[in-house]
């Protein structure tokens, strides 16, 4: 039974290895793309180890990176929220709640937020910004998840994803699914995990609204002025796929190792490779501590500014008491021409 479900997943991973590959070799370009937000990773945990982690990721901390991970929950029910500093001083959001419901298998539920803050509106009229109205581009993604262990050592899951964008008077939305894999104890290996994601996969997103609206000149005097709206184009959503390998060893009662690796292919962007790693160490049988650290590299910008991050690195803190498990984990990004990413993310299990 185990080889069936093991042949019938490698079957579907070659499936949609080779379409999404072959569709993107069609249209492989670097470019501008919608949804983009989509792309800004979250949590502490997974960040740490250069986001390379999509193997042996689990429970809510897996949502974003592959969803197949939420097939394995160490608590009947996990939340999880997390705060990045990102660029430009633009603030990352994310909350998450995720449930076991038997043989049916595990949904899970999150948000995530960009806070752009104020910024001043300028207008023709007004291009310096002096009236002193502002404005703050809401961003928003919203997904739900389900995910199902198939067996002992194979997981699979997908999320749909609704993702709103508003500038002002001008707004965008629309939706995209995430599919992923992970096969634990690949080639009988102990310890050794096999992930494959694909994300992002939809229609093009478009802008639209009242702040297109222009006012038309009138070659007749006897005409009142009329407006006319400006067609935005539509761009395709950030589409990708990865595939990685993790390694996890306990050396000692008390001491693990974890190194992990992917590959990701973008439909709009440069491939990155990615290589991460942590270090744990049992304190007793309520307290764990982690070390992380991990970096993700891109060849073909490697002597661009389009690069702009770099090493990151992380820790990580497990606390069990007596019906609460609480995980409290911390990243930081390297980041060239800003400010570094930091992030704080807080994990309940119940």
């Amino acid at each position: 039974m185990n080889r069936q479900i093991f042949l019938s997943v490698l079957k579907l991973c070659i499936v949609i290895l080779v379409v999404t590959s072959t569709a993107e070799a069609q249209n492989k370009r670097i470019g501008t793309a919608s949804g983009v937000q989509t792309l800004i990773p979250v949590g502490g945990r997974d960040l740490a180890m250069g986001g390379s982690s999509l193997a042996y990721t689990s429970g809510v901390d897996a949502l974003f990176w592959n969803p197949a991970g939420l097939g394995i929950l160490a608590s009947s029910a996990e939340g999880i929220f997390s705060r990045m500093s990102y660029i430009a001083d633009i603030g990352v959001n994310y909350g998450a709640v995720g449930v076991k419901l038997g043989d049916f298998g595990n949904i899970a539920f999150s948000v995530k937020s960009i806070d752009f803050g104020d910024i001043s509106l300028t207008t023709n009229d007004d291009p310096d910004g002096l009236s002193g109205r502002t404005f703050s581009p809401t961003f928003v993604t919203v997904g739900l998840t389900y995910a199902r262990s198939l067996s002992d050592a194979i997981s699979a899951g997908g999320t749909v994803k609704i993702i709103s964008e508003q500038v002002a008077r001008v707004n965008a939305s629309g939706f995209a699914f995430d599919f992923g894999i992970q096969y634990r104890g690949i080639a009988n290996v102990p310890g050794l995990h096999l992930g494959v994601t694909v994300k992002n996969i939809g229609p093009q997103m478009k802008y639209d609204g009242p702040g297109l609206l222009r006012n038309a000149t009138s070659s007749d005097g006897d005409r009142p002025e009329q407006k006319y709206k400006t067609e935005a184009a539509s761009f395709e959503l950030p589409s990708l796929v990865e595939i990685g390998l993790g390694y996890e060893r306990r050396f000692t009662d008390n001491v693990m190792l974890g190194l992990t690796t992917s590959f990701t292919n973008n439909n709009l962007y440069s491939d990155e490779y990615k290589i991460g790693g942590e270090i744990g160490y049992i304190l007793g049988p309520s307290v764990r501590l982690y070390g992380r650290g991990g970096y993700a590299l891109t060849p073909q910008l490697e002597n661009s500014d389009d690069n702009i991050f770099g090493l990151t690195l992380g820790a990580g803190l497990f606390y069990a008491t007596a019906g609460l498990d609480i995980t409290i984990d911390y990243a930081y990004r390297q980041v060239e021409l800003f400010n570094d990413n930091q992030v704080v993310s807080v994990k309940l299990g119940f």
